[in-house]
């Protein structure tokens, strides 16, 4: 059985549509496959229409932006209960300032490229969660840059001049939150220096106290040296490990199924699980 649990579609940063996404997973061979869009569930319901359709089951989760220190960590949520009341104020506020944030950066931007937010809200899906990726999408098509990675190491590199805050939860307020909604926190990539600076162990520590569940392990932006300390503070810390793709169609490299979780992990999560939502099988 293969299984991908960390995938975007266009009501986030993704470039398909969940139901393409259902689509994609079944073309690239995968059994199951989990949509983690950020700080939103919205796209559950399209992709649980092309379950049966595709035969691929669905694994309904979603991606929340936490930081700590000024350091950016990502925690994915599974099988949430999507009516959780403090989880769900938790998320507006963070997308309530996401959005905030994207107009203030296109404001900075505007008198060096000509961006207008316009132009931003194009590339983004009715309601989805607008970021920096929307902003990258929206300087390819106006010619400022060739695409996604150029954008993000010039422009919109944290360290610039065009760089701007956002509000977004402690992480291990956040898995405390997630279990609350009945759900299973995993942290993502959580030592991927290539992204920029990552938070230091202590703060894993907090959050394996605080009622994690696992570690994203096996990702494309673990190097060697980091997939092999993240295993080792999975096994101290008594977490599972998952492997995923981070898919976000044509918007980044990361393809289908590039890493995988086992179906052990599998029925672990849907064993701490204690939400209505499970697991949609075709």
């Amino acid at each position: 059985m293969r299984i991908d649990l960390h995938t975007h579609s266009t009501e986030s940063d993704g470039t398909e549509a969940p139901q393409q996404v259902m689509a994609a997973a079944a073309v690239a061979g995968l059994d199951v496959v989990a949509l983690t869009d950020h700080d939103t569930t919205s796209g559950w319901q399209q992709a649980a229409s092309a379950v049966h359709e595709q035969g691929v089951a669905l694994v309904r989760g979603i991606e929340i932006s936490c930081s700590v220190g000024g350091i950016s960590v990502h925690l994915l949520g599974y099988l949430i209960d999507p009516s959780s009341e403090p989880l769900t104020r938790e998320l507006d506020h963070a997308r309530d300032s996401r959005e905030h944030r994207a107009r203030r950066m296109v404001d900075l931007l505007t008198p060096d490229t000509g961006l207008t937010w316009e132009q931003v809200r194009a590339q983004a899906a009715p309601g989805a969660t607008l970021g920096r990726p929307h902003i990258a999408d929206a300087m390819v098509v106006a010619g400022v840059v060739a695409d996604r990675n150029e954008a993000f190491a010039t422009y919109l590199a944290s360290s610039g001049k065009y760089h701007v805050s956002h509000y977004a939860p402690h992480p291990a307020r956040t898995v405390e939150l997630v279990r609350a909604a009945g759900g299973v926190p995993v942290m993502a990539h959580p030592l991927a220096h290539q992204r920029g600076r990552v938070v230091d162990e202590s703060v894993i520590r907090e959050m394996a106290d605080a009622g994690l569940g696992g570690i994203e392990v096996f990702h494309r932006d673990h190097d060697d040296a980091s997939r092999r300390r993240a295993g080792e503070l999975a096994s101290e810390l008594g977490l599972f490990v998952t492997g995923s793709s981070d898919y976000h169609g044509s918007g980044k490299d990361n393809r289908l199924g590039e890493n995988t979780t086992t179906p052990q992990v599998l029925e672990t999560i849907a064993a701490q699980a204690t939400s209505p939502t499970g697991i949609l099988w075709p």
